[in-house]
């Protein structure tokens, strides 16, 4: 066998081998002798046909079945030779196959880069001051009392207000044409709730019932149906009902009666603000540990293979075009953002791969590389937490795909302790980090 490297790019190499004719024909021999020994042929017991007769019958498969077996056995020997670490599936191209000949393919594929770690100790990193707004138990509080509401028909007659339930006839047209799902009867609309776009809402207010009217608007830009975004609007309204909205007072009896789990508005308060200084607590720590990869990364730069780069990027756009998708984001409007932010999409995949390599030399440099004793740890974590049985765990983290995520991740979060021990962190504002991110 005779095989060399070619350089195409940093990070991309194409192997070229070449087989001898002999063992070519060695590879025939010993395919069509299998095949001679399995097969019954009329005329002749079972082992027992000519070979002539098998090659015949036969040929076109086991050129196909030689052609795999050559680039198998060589393809694995030649990146052995050249001390080769392939990323990425190879694409594969050969000669025409002849038995009597040498038989030569090419392999082309990605490489692992080569990991300098320059800088990873005494890293900046801005973190956000973690400051609670009690204003947000008041809201939460807020938003029990509107979900425990009632509506009365009004007690004297009057023109509707922000606040009220509306109910209401409608029908809209774009171009004098009826608008697709543009009309309801009998629709119960809180206004003041932002359920139909701007204008709407108001256009009602100040409506007596039994009034009519018709309320010239605009759809929005952006809007998620792309062929309403911007044009004009009219919907013909009829107010055929009007009630007002009825808040429960706030004490111990409504806290009880709205199943909280508590029984006094202290105690709801206290539980309300523990959950969201918790969840406060997560996105800043969360967030933080973004901005430390991010520093990693920069301060490490590290070249990343075009193949992964393709694999990672198409993941994110699949992800964000289901969620998207999930919002009622129309697919010309997921068109147009994914092209609109395609540079973005590509930077975050690019440093979600550099990060990976980085935290993979961390990892392998202080023996932080996830360990059978880390995954048993997490499971009985995750087991505690949850309340599920440590056995149904495991058996959701059997798949092979999503224990790879696992242990990434165990291993990430070790090498990110790691890199605490000496990270400088500067404190800023909410405001400040929005500024900078800006």
């Amino acid at each position: 066998m005779k095989s060399n490297v070619e350089k195409l790019s940093s990070l991309q190499r194409k192997l070229n081998v070449e087989v001898p004719s002999t063992t070519v024909q060695s590879s025939y021999q010993r395919i069509f002798n299998d095949i001679q020994k399995e097969v019954t042929i009329k005329g002749f017991r079972k082992g027992k046909a000519p070979l002539s007769a098998i090659k015949s019958m036969y040929n076109s498969k086991v050129k196909q079945d030689v052609v795999q077996d050559l680039i198998q056995m060589h393809y694995v020997k030649a990146l052995v030779e050249h001390k080769l670490d392939p990323i990425s599936y190879p694409e594969f191209e050969f000669d025409d196959l002849s038995e009597e000949k040498n038989f030569s393919f090419s392999a082309t594929f990605d490489i692992r880069p080569e990991i300098s770690l320059k800088k990873y100790e005494n890293l900046s990193v801005e973190k956000e001051i973690l400051k609670f707004d009690d204003a947000q138990v008041d809201k939460v509080l807020e938003n029990l009392r509107n979900s425990k509401a009632t509506y009365e028909d009004l007690a004297t007659p009057r023109p509707a207000q922000l606040g009220d339930l509306s109910v209401i006839d409608f029908e809209g047209f774009v171009d004098g044409q009826a608008l697709e799902g543009g009309s309801g009867k009998d629709h119960r609309l809180e206004l003041g709730s932002k359920q139909f776009i701007e204008g709407f809402e108001e256009g009602i207010v100040g409506m007596n019932i039994g009034d009519e009217k018709t309320l010239k608007l605009s759809f929005p830009t952006p809007y998620h149906s792309k062929d309403l975004e911007g044009k004009a609007v009219e919907f013909k309204v009829k107010l055929t009902g009007l009630k007002t909205k009825q808040l429960p007072e706030v004490n111990d009896e409504f806290i009880k009666a709205a199943n909280t789990g508590v029984n006094s508005v202290e105690e709801f308060k206290k539980v309300v603000k523990q959950d969201l200084e918790a969840s406060d607590k997560k996105r800043v720590e969360d967030a933080f540990k973004n901005r430390l990869l991010k520093t990693l990364v920069k301060e490490n730069p590290v070249d990343v293979p075009s193949s992964l780069l393709k694999d990672q990027k198409l993941a994110l756009i699949e992800d964000f075009k289901k969620r998207m998708a999930q919002q009622g984001m129309d697919e010309a409007s997921l068109k147009e953002y994914i092209e609109k932010w395609d540079t973005d999409f590509e930077k975050t995949a690019a440093e979600m791969i550099q990060s990976s390599f980085l935290v993979d030399a961390i990892g392998k440099k202080y023996d932080l590389i996830c360990k059978q004793e880390d995954v048993d740890k997490k499971f009985q974590e995750y087991a505690a937490q949850t309340g599920i049985d440590e056995s149904r765990i495991r058996e959701f983290y059997s798949k092979e795909e999503t224990m790879s995520r696992l242990t990434y991740q165990i291993t990430e979060e070790k090498v990110i302790s790691k890199l605490m021990e000496t990270v400088k962190i500067k404190e800023v504002t909410k405001e400040q980090l929005k500024e900078e991110e800006n």
